[in-house]
C-alpha cells in the first residue's frame, strides 16, 4: 500500500473544492451571458439591429419558404409582416427566436468547451436556432391560414418550447461530442 503525501491528500482537495464550486460557476456564468445578451437586445428594440434581424432574416426567409411550399398563397415579406392575398401575420420582438439562441449561447459560454469548440457550437447553433424558427414560421403560418383557435395554443406555448427542447437537445448532442475541455 503507497502512503499518500502531504501535497497529493492537498491537491486532491483543492480538485474536489473545485468540482464542488463548478455548478455555482456554470449557473452564474449561464445567468450572467443570458441576461447580458437579453438586456441587449432590448437596448435594440425599435433600431436597426432589430430591423436588420426581424425583417431581413427571419420574416424574408419564412416568405421565401413558405412561398416554395405554397406557391397559391402568394407570400411576400413587407417589412416584419408575412403579408398574402389570404392575411397578414407579424412578426414581432419575441418571434425571431432569439430567446432560444440566448439560452444556448449561454450554455455553451457556461460549459468548460474550449473556445474553438464554443465557436463552432455558436455557428451550429445559430444555424439550429434559425432552421427551427424558420420551421415554427412555416408551421404558424399554416396554422393562421387554417386554424386561428390552434394558432393561439402553438404560437404562445407549443413550439416555443419545441424550439427550447430541440435546442436542448442540439446541445446535449455537441456536448456528447465535443466533450469538456480537461485544462
Amino acid at each position: 500500500m503507497r502512503s499518500i503525501s502531504y501535497q497529493e491528500l492537498l491537491d486532491v482537495e483543492a480538485r474536489a473544492e473545485a468540482r464542488r464550486r463548478r455548478p455555482a460557476r456554470l449557473l452564474l456564468t449561464f445567468l450572467a451571458v443570458f441576461f447580458a445578451l437579453q438586456y441587449a437586445w432590448e437596448m435594440s428594440r425599435g433600431g436597426a439591429i432589430e430591423r436588420l434581424v426581424i425583417e431581413r432574416a427571419t420574416v424574408a426567409p419564412a416568405a421565401w419558404i413558405i412561398d416554395r411550399v405554397w406557391p397559391e398563397q402568394a407570400v411576400r415579406a413587407d417589412g416584419h409582416r408575412l403579408v398574402s392575398p389570404h392575411g397578414r401575420l407579424s412578426v414581432l420582438n419575441g418571434c425571431e427566436g432569439l430567446e432560444t439562441l440566448f439560452l444556448l449561447v449561454a450554455g455553451l459560454m457556461a460549459y468548460p468547451f474550449t473556445w474553438r469548440t464554443r465557436l463552432t457550437g455558436l455557428v451550429l447553433g445559430a444555424l439550429l436556432v434559425h432552421a427551427l424558427n424558420q420551421g415554427r414560421l412555416l408551421l404558424l403560418w399554416h396554422t393562421f391560414r387554417h386554424d386561428r383557435t390552434l394558432f393561439g395554443l402553438l404560437h404562445g406555448t407549443v413550439l416555443p418550447l419545441a424550439m427550447v427542447a430541440g435546442c436542448l437537445l442540439g446541445f446535449l448532442w455537441f456536448a456528447a461530442r465535443h466533450g469538456a475541455r480537461t485544462a
